[in-house]
C-alpha cells in the first residue's frame, strides 16, 4: 500500500517525496522500490510531530511548505496534494492548509471514522468533531462536510505545533488537527476539486479498495 502511495505523491508536483516512518516493515518495503527513506522515532503523538522532526533534521526552513499524505490513501489523486500545497501559498498567513468534501447521502453523518468540519465564510476552520456538526436542533439534516485527511504546513508552524505537544481537545476528538486551534493558528481549507479517494483503516477498507482497483484497471 505504501508503494501506491507513494507512486502517487510522486506523480504530484511536489519538488521531493520521502517517507517518514517508526516501522522497520514499513521501511523495508520502502527500500524495496526505492523511495526515499526517514526512519524517525517511535514516540510521536501524530503525524504532525514526525512531520515536525523530519523538518528539524533536514534544516527545512521556516516559510517552507510541507505536505503530509497518511500512508493509508493509496488512491490519493495527486492533484489533491497539488491543491492542498496552492492553498497554503494563497494564505501565507495561515499555519495549516487543508480540504474538505460534502458527506454524501452513502455516508454516515454519525460514523465517528468521518471527520466532520465547521468554517467560517472565508474558509478559516472553526471545529473538527467525530460528531455530526452543526447540530440541528430542530430536526432535519444540514449539509455537512468531512475533512480530507491531508495537510499543507508551514515549516514554522510544524516546529509551533510539535514543541506545544498533544492539547485536551486533540485527545479527546482523537484529532491531530485541534492542536493547532487550540494554539489560536488558523487553518484554512477548501472544498478538494477531485472527490478523495478510499482510505483503509480496517481490512474490509482493504479489502474495497483491491476490488475498486480490480474494476476500474488501476495500475500505479
Amino acid at each position: 500500500m505504501i508503494a501506491w502511495v507513494h507512486e502517487r505523491a510522486k506523480r504530484s508536483s511536489a519538488e521531493e517525496v520521502l517517507v517518514a516512518t517508526d516501522d522497520e516493515r514499513i521501511a523495508a518495503a520502502c527500500e524495496s522500490f526505492g523511495a526515499r527513506l526517514l526512519l524517525t522515532r517511535g514516540d510521536h503523538a501524530s503525524g504532525t510531530d514526525r512531520i515536525a522532526e523530519v523538518a528539524e533534521r533536514l534544516g527545512w526552513e521556516d516559510e517552507q511548505i510541507v505536505v503530509n499524505v497518511q500512508g493509508d490513501e493509496p488512491l490519493i489523486p495527486p492533484a489533491l496534494i497539488d491543491q492542498v500545497a496552492r492553498l497554503a501559498e494563497e494564505h501565507p498567513d495561515a499555519a495549516v492548509a487543508t480540504l474538505v468534501t460534502p458527506i454524501t447521502a452513502e455516508e454516515d453523518p454519525r460514523d465517528p471514522s468521518l471527520a466532520k468540519v465547521v468554517a467560517d465564510r472565508n474558509g478559516r476552520a472553526l471545529y473538527f468533531s467525530r460528531a455530526p456538526i452543526p447540530w440541528a436542533r430542530d430536526g432535519g439534516e444540514p449539509p455537512r462536510t468531512r475533512h480530507v485527511g491531508i495537510y499543507a504546513y508551514r515549516v514554522a508552524a510544524l516546529r509551533e505545533l510539535s514543541a506545544a505537544g498533544p492539547c485536551p481537545l486533540e485527545q479527546v476528538e482523537s484529532l491531530e488537527q485541534l492542536r493547532a486551534l487550540w494554539l489560536g493558528l488558523k487553518i484554512i481549507v477548501a472544498d478538494a476539486r477531485e472527490r478523495p479517494s478510499m482510505s483503509v483503516d480496517n481490512e474490509a477498507d482493504l479489502e474495497a479498495v483491491r476490488r475498486f482497483i480490480m474494476q476500474h484497471g488501476i495500475h500505479q
